[in-house]
């Protein structure tokens, strides 16, 4: 074998060795990148949670007369025709930033009605821990689906870990 073609020899082992490294840099990237697009839509669900939530406690609260109750359904928020004029509690009905879907599961209240809802989804989280504090009781949830945003009043009972029933928003809005 002369210099030349061992030296060709190298060369190819070389190049193949940058390859596969390129390609492992690559799905390092890969994964940074798809973990990134999860924690952004993580940050997205806890935003449109709260506004749920946010909305379900305007509703329950700004109940005229003695007697508070829940939206039966999810459209309530967004045209609360208790009043002498309608009262927006929600701007939209938002679509699960997890699935994507216009589908919530729905945290039935006690008394009836909605006071919560939460994806569907069963994937796991990447945040376990270090929630703001309206958002503590998402501690520890190991799926989506356990992040429940809820409006529980004081000396009502929390809901409990597995809620009623799952809707799709339209037929949410037109049940009841």
């Amino acid at each position: 074998m002369s210099a030349g073609s061992r030296q060709r020899g190298f060369t190819l082992a070389g190049a193949l060795l940058l390859v596969a490294a390129l390609g492992a840099g690559m799905a390092a990237y890969g994964e940074f990148a798809s973990h990134a697009a999860q924690r952004e839509k993580e940050q997205e669900l806890l935003f449109v949670g709260n506004q749920f939530r946010q909305a379900i406690a305007a509703y329950y609260e700004g109940t005229p007369g003695a007697v508070k109750r829940f939206p039966k359904k999810l459209d309530e928020l967004l045209q609360d025709q208790r009043h002498p004029t309608v009262r927006r509690h929600l701007r939209r009905l938002y679509a699960d930033p997890i699935t994507g879907k216009r589908e919530w599961g729905l945290v039935q209240a006690p008394e009836g009605g909605i006071m919560g809802v939460y994806s569907l989804s069963q994937a796991q989280t990447i945040k376990s821990g270090a929630f703001a504090l309206r958002d503590r009781a998402l501690e520890g949830a190991g799926r989506y689906s356990d992040w429940q945003f809820t409006h529980t009043p004081a000396g009502l009972a929390p809901p409990s870990q597995k809620p009623g029933s799952v809707k799709p928003l339209a037929e949410a809005s037109q049940r009841d």
